[in-house]
């Protein structure tokens, strides 16, 4: 198997070991996942997760430092979904507009749909509010993936992402859509279509952004 590896294309081999790394992260995020939503999160052990991804506690430990970092690597994904789709925003587009057009096109995506529209995941979102582990491994998955638009936008600005206030401004304004997905989990499922009714949750919450804003500029004009 060695002697056949050494000599392919080193590309081909990575481009495998890649895969397979991707599996196994993969199976190991499905599982803790599986367990937490069974289980609750103080029941579920990290054995348990490794026993059920068929791998293990030391190969559970080279992917995640912890059970709800495993169950909400979803969230890490998603966010570099965003990023990715930011990116790809024309250069000459304000950065708040590309910024909400990168989340709306990463919400349209039906091939790979967001995370918090997948089957159960309202009920993760609930936990992710009651239990802090679950809410303390979110915010820092957020907060990183954050990081990143914020380095993201300052290029697209040629600012400097640590002394200029702009695009920490810009990302910051993205808490409208943790706010969409608090009012969206909350549903009961009952009323909504799922990626459809959040995006329109979504969308509302950036016209209130962009009207609030608006409204704040027109009336700072008045008084002056």
């Amino acid at each position: 198997m060695e002697a056949r590896e050494a000599m392919q294309p080193m590309s081909v081999t990575e481009d495998r070991r890649q895969r397979k790394a991707r599996q196994t992260r993969d199976s190991l995020a499905g599982a803790a996942l599986d367990l937490i939503l069974e289980r609750g999160p103080a029941a579920t052990t990290v054995e348990a997760i490794a026993e059920r991804a068929d791998v293990t506690r030391r190969t559970f430990s080279r992917y995640f430092t912890g059970k709800a970092d495993a169950a909400l690597d979803f969230v890490r994904g998603d966010g570099d979904r965003i990023n990715a789709l930011l990116r790809a925003r024309p250069p000459a587009e304000p950065p708040l507009l590309a910024y909400r057009r990168a989340v709306r096109e990463w919400l349209a995506d039906r091939d790979n749909p967001a995370w918090h529209v997948r089957p159960r995941m309202r009920r993760l979102l609930g936990l992710v509010d009651e239990e802090p582990a679950l809410f303390a491994a979110y915010e820092r998955i957020r907060g990183d993936a954050q990081e990143e638009s914020i380095r993201i936008i300052a290029g697209r600005l040629g600012a400097d992402d640590v002394r200029d206030v702009r695009p920490a401004v810009v990302v910051d304004a993205a808490g409208v859509l943790t706010a969409a997905l608090r009012i969206w989990a909350r549903g009961d499922g009952r009323h909504d279509s799922g990626a459809a009714d959040l995006a329109a949750l979504v969308e509302r919450a950036y016209d209130a952004l962009t009207g609030e804003a608006a409204s704040a500029a027109a009336h700072s004009t008045t008084e002056e």
